[in-house]
């Protein structure tokens, strides 16, 4: 979820924009919830999305009305299953009926550990909720929620520009957790000037 994500869909070319994304953006705009996902992380998302496999499963936290997760389904094989989990009730039930024909589609209305117990994934997006370390908090054992040579990803962060990687004149501890993990290969990918979306792979034994 970005800030101000649902406003920068208006600039775009409309036909660059996926029909299920577009139908997600405008449930955002129905319920005046401001925070799509910024269209460079959709974009980035559509390309990791295409590269599971029939019988795999992504997941996601964070639903918020399903933009996000629309710009993966659009692209992903029909053969993959996700499951997204979104805090709210309203925009649970919104984006409940923007994938209402997609069986291989489940949203769900709850905590992040909805999904987390139904783990480990081919495909892993942190975009809200408890788990990914971003703002504190606990922080979820790599192996319990992404298969081996899986991904995951954390969006919304400054793009780094030394490292140790610093948020607020401090260590961002979170974004360092994952930077260095030793079962993981990470790095950052800038998706516009001002935002930067962290891909670590699991890699047991990489470090």
């Amino acid at each position: 979820m970005s800030f101000g994500g649902t406003a920068l869909y208006q600039h775009l070319d409309p036909t660059t924009v996926p029909e299920l994304v577009s139908r997600a953006v405008q449930a955002a705009h129905d319920l005046s919830f401001e925070l799509c996902v910024h269209p460079g992380t959709g974009r980035l998302l559509q390309s990791l999305a295409a590269g599971v496999a029939s019988g795999g499963v992504i997941a996601e936290t964070g639903t918020g009305t399903g933009a996000g997760l629309a710009w993966m389904v659009s692209m992903a094989d029909p053969g993959v299953s996700f499951v997204s989990v979104e805090i709210d009730e309203e925009r649970a039930a919104a984006a409940q009926a923007v994938f209402a024909l997609h069986p291989n589609v489940t949203v769900l209305h709850g905590d992040a550990g909805l999904v987390y117990d139904q783990g480990p994934f081919d495909l892993l997006v942190f975009d809200g909720g408890w788990g990914s370390g971003k703002t504190g908090g606990t922080v979820v054992e790599l192996i319990d929620v992404v298969k081996p040579h899986g991904v995951l990803t954390i969006d919304d962060l400054t793009p780094m520009t030394e490292f140790p990687p610093v948020f607020d004149s401090e260590i961002d501890a979170g974004r360092h957790y994952w930077l260095t993990h030793p079962d993981a290969l990470a790095t950052e990918i800038q998706v516009a000037p001002d935002m930067a979306v962290l891909v670590a792979r699991h890699t047991p034994g990489a470090g």
